[in-house]
């Protein structure tokens, strides 16, 4: 998990700076999933992803990621944590539990900064946490470096 720019639970790895190779990135970094009801942060979400080179899908909400999750088959989920019908924690413990999407990596996106919502996230299994008004560049390289793990070859 992630904490604006401190990572739990994750292998080691360096983590620090924006380097990276781009040599080793293929065309298309990867798939995100980007869910907000806010359609101006799904947007600017959305977009910086897109110019960094990931193929973005959006969804309005919770309800709306869990029904489109089979079909866009994203590597990573950024997920706003209050929403309509379905919030983000909701959201996150029902892709957790699925057989099919546990392997998702999820970064919580909210205004929501207290520790004990920190640890919730770290207790559902969420691989970053960010807090709003979040560092596009850092939500860029969290994102590069879930979905760089995401597509690495799984051993054992």
């Amino acid at each position: 998990m992630v904490t604006c720019g401190t990572r739990f639970g994750g292998k080691g790895g360096g983590g620090g700076g924006f380097g990276v190779s781009l040599a080793a990135v293929s065309d298309v970094r990867g798939r995100v999933l980007v869910v907000d009801d806010d359609e101006v942060i799904r947007q600017l979400i959305a977009v910086n992803l897109t110019l960094e080179g990931f193929q973005v899908e959006t969804a309005t909400d919770g309800q709306d990621c869990l029904d489109r999750v089979g079909e866009v088959r994203p590597d990573v989920i950024t997920l706003d944590v209050m929403m309509p019908r379905l919030d983000g924690w909701v959201t996150a413990t029902r892709l957790r539990d699925d057989e099919n999407t546990k392997h998702i990596k999820v970064v919580l996106i909210t205004a929501r900064a207290q520790e004990e919502d920190r640890k919730r996230g770290l207790g559902i299994g969420v691989d970053a946490y960010l807090t709003k008004p979040f560092d596009p560049e850092e939500l860029i390289q969290v994102v590069r470096d879930l979905a760089e793990q995401a597509r690495a070859p799984q051993h054992g």
